[in-house]
């Protein structure tokens, strides 16, 4: 027999099984079954060295007249073991026996005779290095003796070579798929849950929609949030926060039935896309999950009672596209916060007020970069004199397609959108200029702008009205500040610092909506103020409301003690003037003072207001307004 035709045979047919492997262990199976059935050879088998402490190896694969000789021996490489395939692995280079009979070592993996029953006459072992690392054993039994000669070995350690070329090429593949698979999954599934995520939700949905449109059948989409999330995870740590929420998903899961499948579509969400159900269906199923998922939940140390609130929205009720679906269900679920069954079905309104909003969001910060407000201004007067003593500047915003928005809802724009800033410094800007014009024109009544909380973290704003008094050459007098009781007392140590480099600037600081921040006397002796502004909530009840004109008498008492100014605002009526008049109050602001006007009119408006007289005539209201 021409042995080093059939190791060419063998290696010609081990390549084309290369070329074809999908992966390592059929790759291994198939090469040791070419080895056989196309080389002609007894057996094949290949093994995987093992770095244990035993040095193992572990057969993977064989074919062939193997009949319990795998099972029989115990393969290891350590220095003691004879043998070819020991001494292949441990060396790294081929090892061939001519006669297995005549095989003699101190320790052999098997009996002689257990080789000799089964037909072995020689064996040829090859080491598979992969990576410059001897990772296994190929090793060839033949019938005859002396069956490997010179060609033959070279060509079938070729093979060998080319067979942990294959190995090292599959295992690259499968580190790279499942690389490709830890990205997919970290993509589409939500890593504590291991559910579909928020990607993942909305291709479902997508698919789910184009399904039903095509059966003309309805759809729901169900959001379902966790309440106290937040709460748990702020008093003990995410970690506990994520148990409460792998919980939920269990339940919820086992909720939704067999072919549903919950999402994960934010920290405290879950969704469930309905195909072909209607809203009564997809309302008791939410009723059911209402009853069952929130029952008490082992979180760490302690019991949680975990609250939920549903949302649904309906295709095409409410939608027919995916976006706008998953919106209103989560806008549902929002509603479902104020019901008493936790349970809602959406409901337009919100939706299109929510819509609203973010346009003026956006139309706002259009507004303050190009100069589209307007800076308007509410006298003071003195109520002991009659005369007007200072204005307030008030900004206003008149929208090209809304009108005049309301001042109380674009500052709460302002502040969601992160526009406080850039307002407050348009404000600044403008009321300068304003304030300005008015001193060149010899009119001499201070100006004060309102600061905000978030102003008060501005880390530059006191440098800012520095620089706009230097820009203007502006007497300190001449600018005040008025800031809210509530925006000191967020933050009273850094309110307080602000305070005081504000007040190193020369300039007068009032405390304004005094008595709804719950400020203390011994916060309020330390900050560098001139005056209290009462609330008009106050001063617009005190003669109807005995606790608020308790409260009236007892800021002006307090304000006074403590060497402060007291302003009076909303002050309606010239009955409240009288009442304010006899306690002692300083100086009114309100419609019987005189409304809110442009800047540019207040010169005009004082010129012609009944204050420049010592006592305010009885026709004052009229004339204000």
């Amino acid at each position: 027999m021409d042995y080093a035709e059939r190791a060419l045979r063998t290696l010609s047919a081990g390549n084309r099984t290369l070329l074809r492997a999908e992966d390592e262990q059929s790759l291994l199976h198939e090469m040791c079954r070419v080895i056989v059935e196309v080389g002609g050879y007894r057996m094949a088998w290949v093994g995987c060295a093992e770095h244990d402490e035993q040095k193992t190896i572990r057969p993977v694969a064989h074919h062939g007249f193997e009949s319990g000789f795998l099972e029989v021996g115990k393969y290891n490489w350590t220095d003691e073991e004879g043998g070819p395939t020991a001494e292949a692995v441990r060396t790294g280079k081929h090892s061939i026996a001519q006669d297995v009979s005549a095989v003699s070592a101190p320790h052999l993996p098997m009996p002689l005779t257990e080789a000799i029953e089964r037909g072995y006459g020689s064996v040829a072992a090859f080491p598979l290095i992969v990576r410059g690392e001897v990772a296994g054993n190929l090793t060839i039994f033949a019938r005859e003796r002396d069956a490997f000669g010179e060609r033959e070995v070279r060509l079938l350690a070729e093979m060998a070579d080319d067979l942990a070329f294959g190995i090292d090429t599959l295992r690259v593949r499968a580190r790279h798929r499942a690389a490709e698979e830890t990205i997919r999954r970290m993509a589409y599934f939500d890593t504590p849950t291991g559910l579909p995520n928020r990607t993942s939700l909305q291709q479902e949905l997508a698919d789910s929609i184009e399904a039903v449109q095509a059966a003309h059948n309805p759809l729901a989409m169900m959001i379902i949030k966790i309440g106290r999330f937040q709460e748990i995870g702020d008093t003990l740590g995410y970690q506990e926060a994520d148990l409460l929420v792998l919980e939920m998903s269990k339940r919820l899961s086992q909720l939704a039935g067999d072919g549903r499948t919950i999402a994960r579509g934010g920290d405290d969400e879950f969704a469930l896309v309905l195909p072909d159900t209607s809203a009564e269906v997809a309302l008791r199923l939410a009723q059911k999950m209402m009853r069952e998922v929130c029952d008490p939940v082992p979180v760490g140390s302690l019991t949680v009672d975990p609250h939920a609130f549903i949302g649904i929205a309906m295709y095409p009720g409410h939608g027919s596209t995916p976006d706008a679906i998953l919106r209103r269900a989560k806008i549902a679920a929002g509603q479902a916060r104020n019901t008493i069954g936790k349970i809602a079905l959406y409901k337009g309104t919100v939706d299109q007020e929510c819509t609203r909003r973010l346009s003026l969001m956006s139309d706002l910060r259009t507004a303050i970069d190009k100069h589209e407000l307007s800076l308007y201004c509410q006298p003071k007067v003195s109520i002991a004199t009659g005369k007007v003593c200072g204005a307030e500047a008030l900004v206003r915003w008149r929208h090209p397609q809304h009108g005049m928005v309301a001042t109380g809802e674009f500052i709460a724009l302002a502040e969601h959108a992160g526009l406080i800033m850039p307002l407050t410094r348009w404000v600044l800007e403008t009321a300068f200029r304003q304030s300005h014009t008015w001193y060149e024109s010899g009119v001499r009544q201070p100006l004060s702008v309102n600061l905000s909380a978030q102003d008060l973290r501005d880390p530059r704003l006191v440098d800012r009205i520095a620089s706009l008094f230097a820009t203007w050459a502006m007497p300190p007098e001449m600018v005040q500040f008025e800031l809210t009781e509530s925006a000191l007392m967020e933050d009273p140590a850094g309110a307080l610092e602000t305070l005081v480099r504000l007040k190193e600037l020369g300039v007068e600081l009032s405390i304004d909506d005094y008595g709804t921040g719950y400020s203390s006397l011994s916060y309020l002796q330390k900050l560098p103020v001139d005056a209290l502004k009462i609330d008009q909530s106050f001063v617009g009840t005190m003669l109807t409301n005995a606790g608020s004109a308790v409260i009236v008498r007892s800021t002006v008492e307090l304000g006074h003690n403590l060497g402060l100014g007291v302003i009076a605002e909303g002050v309606e009526s010239e009955a409240l003037w009288d009442g304010l008049r006899a306690l002692g109050c300083d100086t009114a602001q309100g419609h019987f003072v005189g409304r809110p006007i442009p800047v540019d009119q207040f010169v005009d408006w004082e010129a012609h207001s009944p204050w420049h007289r010592d006592v305010p005539p009885a026709d004052a209201t009229t004339v204000a307004t």
